[in-house]
């Protein structure tokens, strides 16, 4: 088991699983960084681990927390092109079943085993707002849920100031915006990542700060999200600069 691997899932995964919303109970058990205790925890996120099997197995490993599964999950990478779509459907109808809503059952020939994906299509937000349901909670939790880009601007403890985007609905399209917001990197001490610096280009998750990017990365998460909004029928142009790229 990658050692590396298994602590930047644990960066991704620790915002929803501390807000009760995926994982067990007890997410700062996470923030210790034992990797055997992440990879017990990781077996419990019902739907990231399916998409980690999945990939370490058409990347060839035999570990579902080597340093490339995770990051091709969390950040995308030029690899997940060459995993037929049909077959992670084929996966994902094994496992997720009973689950109603969302998209994904039509997709074969676009799924990607990415973030962006689980959260435009397997959850049922999408298309919700594509029926013209009202929006509710949708345009919220599809924006925190989607791991976004910012720029640290200045920091404050545990805390970072950073320019990002948030996610507009106009009742057509969901796009984009500039935004200014308030973000964690540890927990009462407790941190999996350096302590970022002003001008660092992060990747965010719900109200967390989990990785420092490069701009290969800031620009392929970008396109992921983009063309996975697109494929559901919900995209549009940013309105003024994207942060990060």
């Amino acid at each position: 088991m990658s050692d590396e691997g298994a602590r930047t899932f644990a960066r991704y995964a620790y915002p929803p699983n501390e807000l009760g919303y995926c994982g067990p109970v007890g997410a700062r058990a996470m923030l210790a960084g034992v990797v055997t205790e992440i990879e017990r925890r990781a077996r419990q996120f019902e739907g990231a681990w399916v998409y980690l099997e999945f990939l370490a197995e058409a990347l060839g490993t035999s570990d579902p927390l080597a340093r490339d599964v995770v990051e091709s999950y969390w950040l995308g990478s030029d690899r997940l092109e060459q995993i037929p779509p049909a077959d992670l459907v084929r996966r994902l109808e094994e496992r997720f079943a009973d689950q109603v809503g969302g998209t994904w059952r039509d997709s074969a020939g676009r799924a990607r085993a990415h973030h962006s994906y689980q959260v435009f299509e397997v959850y049922p937000w999408a298309a919700m707002l594509r029926a013209g349901l009202p929006p509710g909670p949708a345009v919220h939790v599809l924006d925190r849920c989607r791991i976004r880009t910012g720029v640290v601007t200045r920091v404050e403890g545990e805390h970072v100031g950073v320019t990002s985007s948030a996610l507009a609905w106009d009742g057509q399209r969901l796009a984009p915006v500039p935004v200014t917001e308030r973000a964690r990197w540890a927990d009462d001490g407790r941190t999996l990542l350096v302590a970022p610096a002003v001008g660092d280009v992060v990747a965010l998750h719900w109200d967390w700060v989990c990785d420092v990017l490069t701009a290969d990365q800031v620009a392929r998460l970008h396109r992921l999200e983009d063309e996975q909004r697109e494929a559901v029928g919900l995209g549009g142009e940013a309105t003024g600069v994207r942060t990060g790229s």
